[in-house]
């Protein structure tokens, strides 16, 4: 567990901080420490036992990023408990259809989500008990003793918890961490099983060569039922990193950035070509002096960069930290993943933002990452080196052309091997074989090229497998 580590190790750093108030209104980060986040989360795995909560049990999480969230799922490992993330785009029918596949005994909402769950309660009858995060105690509606389901507050669960702490009951590496639904190709979700041992070994290859520390602050955005920020909190925690929340808005995600002003962010192409788009407008509306100034100072700061030199930090001072300061003015590291990032934008926040962009390539299947650029690496257009966690080979892919005797590059099906490979779909024997062959290997339906230099790049579709 590594929260373990982190708790003994990390003990009085600051852990994870919101800006929003009880009442609802927004104001500076407050902050919970790693010792704190841990005695919160051994008060709410004793508070689940306290239920009658089986180990080994699905425990569903139906909001958005906030403290809490985290501290639930920390608590669902120390107890082994598998947690089973729920979102409200999945839509009503999604939700139920999921709740009732992973026998989901106790959710965890919000008081916007307690109603929707309240309205089809007879419809999952597995789930016995309800924790509302945020919920005062006089609003929580009690159910007739019938419907054999519980509703109460976070903090009454945490109060229950505390006065009956129970030892921890740890995890195995091969037992399951988390169900991570996706869209199926039929629309029905499919539940990935992923297990601790995966999640550990993709955060431990994927940052090979990178060093985070304590005094790295890092805002958690990217929506946490999603496996590319589940491995972010993951790596976060390993390393010490102060992660701050938003407040749930995403048109206010620059707000809370000034507020925070992180060293990491990890982002998704979308969210960047906004950044991209909003800068290079705002200089070409300026105009006259500043327009050649920014100009002369980006082809410049690009020039040293193509050349293996360090830029000239006369551009920084008079040209790019008023840029810095539109994410806070401290990001030292940034990565892209989910959907490619166009060279032009890469180089972009390169020349802009100073520290080191990342793009990699993962998925849900292979507990995030499978490849990412590495330290020092200027070319563009790639998703980089193997996570060191895995094998990656191209497999020929005959009826579109592509095969490893290709020129100049070899070409196929990217097929991936090792320890981050998921244990397969819940309860999908069927689905599960026709992506993971007898020996092993994991096939994306992802085309791949190998460049120079052991560097993946993703050319094409094969439509038929992952979607």
């Amino acid at each position: 567990m590594i929260i373990l580590y982190s708790v003994e190790t990390f003990r009085d750093y600051k852990y994870l901080g919101t800006r929003v108030r009880v009442d609802g209104t927004v104001g500076e980060y407050k902050w919970m420490t790693y010792g704190e986040a841990g005695t919160a989360r051994a008060a709410l795995g004793s508070g689940l036992i306290y239920h009658g909560i089986p180990k080994g049990s699905s425990i569903g999480l139906y909001f958005i990023n906030r403290p809490e969230w985290v501290i639930t799922d920390h608590a669902c490992s120390a107890y082994s408990y598998i947690s089973v993330p729920l979102y409200d785009t999945l839509g009503p029918d999604a939700v139920k259809y999921i709740v009732n596949h992973a026998a989901v005994q106790a959710i965890f909402c919000v008081p916007q989500t307690l109603n929707g769950l309240l309205s089809f309660l007879s419809e999952i009858p597995t789930v016995r008990l309800i924790v509302v995060v945020g919920g005062i105690d006089e609003q929580i509606p009690s159910l007739p003793s019938t419907t054999g389901v519980k509703v109460l507050t976070y903090s009454k669960l945490l109060s229950q918890g505390h006065s009956s702490i129970q030892p921890f009951c740890p995890p195995k590496p091969d037992d399951v961490a988390t169900i991570c639904y996706t869209s199926g190709t039929t629309g029905t979700p499919k539940g990935a099983v992923l297990t601790h041992g995966n999640l550990i070994a993709n955060v431990a290859g994927a940052t090979c060569g990178t060093e985070f520390y304590p005094s790295d602050v890092y805002i958690s955005y990217l929506p946490l039922a999603h496996i590319y920020e589940r491995v972010n909190q993951v790596m976060t925690a390993y390393f010490g990193v102060a992660v701050g929340f938003y407040q749930g808005d995403n048109l206010k995600l620059m707000d809370d950035m000034a507020a925070l002003r992180p060293t990491v962010f990890c982002s998704v192409p979308r969210l960047y070509n906004r950044i991209y788009a909003g800068i290079m407008n705002a200089v070409k509306t300026s105009g006259g002096l500043r327009e050649r100034l920014f100009n002369a100072a980006y082809n410049a700061k690009k020039q040293a960069m193509l050349n293996g030199k360090n830029p000239s930090p006369m551009w920084d001072r008079l040209v790019f930290n008023k840029i810095r300061e539109k994410l806070g003015g401290r990001v030292r590291f940034m990565t892209s993943g989910a959907s490619p990032l166009s060279p032009d934008v890469m180089e972009f926040l390169k020349i802009c933002f100073g520290g080191r962009v990342s793009e990699g390539y993962g998925m849900t299947e292979t507990s995030c990452v499978i490849s990412a650029m590495d330290e020092g690496d200027n070319l563009t257009g790639h998703v980089g080196s193997p996570n060191p966690a895995c094998e990656i080979k191209l497999v020929d892919v005959p009826e579109m052309n592509y095969t490893s005797e290709d020129q100049p590059y070899p070409r196929g099906e990217i097929c991936v091997r090792g320890p981050i490979i998921f244990k397969g779909y819940l309860k999908d024997e069927v689905q599960t074989r026709e992506v993971i062959d007898e020996d092993g290997w994991l096939h994306t339906g992802d085309i791949g090229l190998w460049l120079p230099g052991g560097r993946l790049k993703i050319i094409d579709r094969w439509d038929h497998i992952i979607l």
